[in-house]
């Protein structure tokens, strides 16, 4: 009995069919977007050879997330929340329909296949805020964190086997049918988000700024959610390595590209491990804890890799890392979605997603612009050190998170 307790919990899946329906699209969803990343990294590589275009793609993605989040946040605790997630999911069907017409007509330029990036990035900025205020609707609060973990299990399984896949899928056939399998998997979220319940917000925030400045009074008068945002945020811009992660290889281990390629899958299956295994921490009533010890031993499996003497013991403490992270960001969505009203959900799940995304892409430039005036070696230590000591900051100055969770009002509707 305790060896079944320690995997994942699927009770969520069988005591929800809105949930199990949605799920199982977002599991489809989420890898079709894994091979139309790697469909539009080959493809702006291909028609440049430039890095610096490279690069530009992540700036598409990131720009619509910084500038549209906490608005979308805002406009999800002001309409009822199946029709504008409905909303969001179609746009994402429209575009990625646009990029899979290339089958037909060709590649398009640089720019044009950037501004549908953008515009993907967009609906999917909008659309993150409304996902994360479901699960509260759908699922009692003992199988919350259950049903975190499920879609968590989603994401590190796209990232372990769709760029393997993506890649031989352009290999063998072209971007094109990446760019339609990616449209076909949108369908399959469509029919998840046609399952739910209309959800309406009873209490109506005010509108723009003023709904905006309400939602981030509220995460920093909260402790407990303003230390697990602090903690992520923490963990993430000062010690994110992926960017170091060539020149270490080059460094270190050959500049072999198969070593390379392994360390980011060496997290993935740290993450999908942890999460097969997430009923050892989502059961356990004290997320608080369990989000400090996930970031905490993040840090400190970092700080290993960079003493690593060969490739696969640098190969484990990733793999660790991964794990620690995933326990880490399945407890702090966990914290989140226990802790915020209703009614602001919304907003405060945008300034989540917001940290969750960016605060990678500032810990790698962190990370790069450290190594630049330094060494690989000192800026992925130093970052370790200051994630371990930030980590363990929060922990002594919010002591909510140290304690048992105390539920809010948040009926579901």
């Amino acid at each position: 009995m305790r060896g079944r307790h320690a995997l994942i919990d699927l009770e969520p899946l069988r005591a929800s069919r809105p949930f199990r329906r949605l799920w199982a699209g977002q599991v489809l969803s989420t890898f079709g977007g894994q091979l139309a990343f790697v469909a539009v990294m080959f493809q702006v590589w291909d028609q440049t050879s430039s890095a610096a275009w490279t690069g530009a793609v992540g700036l598409s993605q990131a720009l619509p997330l910084i500038v549209l989040g906490l608005f979308a946040g805002a406009a999800v605790d002001r309409v009822e929340r199946r029709r504008f997630y409905l909303l969001t999911i179609s746009g994402q069907v429209v575009v990625s329909a646009l990029m899979a017409s290339q089958l037909v007509i060709g590649s398009v330029p640089v720019g044009v296949l950037l501004g549908l990036v953008a515009a993907q990035a967009a609906f999917g900025a909008a659309g993150g805020p409304v996902a994360r205020t479901v699960l509260p609707q759908l699922l009692p609060r003992e199988l919350l964190a259950g049903g975190i973990a499920l879609n968590r299990i989603a994401f590190q399984g796209a990232m372990l086997i769709g760029p393997a896949l993506g890649g031989l899928i352009v290999n063998a056939w072209g971007v094109g049918v990446c760019y339609l399998i990616d449209c076909l998997s949108f369908l399959a979220a469509l029919y998840g988000v046609l399952g739910l319940p209309k959800m309406r917000v009873e209490a109506v925030g005010r509108p723009g700024l003023g709904g905006i400045r309400d939602g981030l009074a509220f995460v920093v008068s909260t402790p407990v959610i303003r230390g697990a945002l602090i903690t992520d945020l923490a963990a993430m811009v000062l010690s994110m390595p992926i960017s170091l992660f060539p020149v270490i290889n080059a460094e270190r281990f050959g500049n072999d590209p198969r070593t390379l390629g392994l360390f980011l899958t060496a997290i993935a299956v740290g993450g999908v491990t942890a999460s097969i295994l997430s009923g050892m921490f989502t059961r356990l009533p004290r997320p608080g804890v369990v989000m400090l010890v996930g970031s905490m031993g993040w840090g400190i499996a970092l700080a290993l890799f960079a003493f690593s003497p060969t490739p696969w013991v640098a190969l484990a403490f990733l793999a660790l890392a991964g794990a620690a992270d995933t326990v880490s960001v399945v407890s702090r969505s966990t914290i989140v979605q226990l802790h915020t009203p209703n009614e602001l959900l919304g907003r405060v799940s945008a300034a989540e997603q917001i940290v969750g995304q960016a605060g990678p892409d500032l810990g790698n430039l962190r990370g790069g612009l450290v190594a630049q005036v330094t060494s690989p070696f000192i800026a992925l230590t130093s970052g370790a050190v200051l994630c371990i000591a930030a980590v363990a900051a929060v922990a002594v100055t919010t002591p909510g998170l140290r304690t048992p969770t105390t539920l809010v009002p948040n009926d579901r509707r």
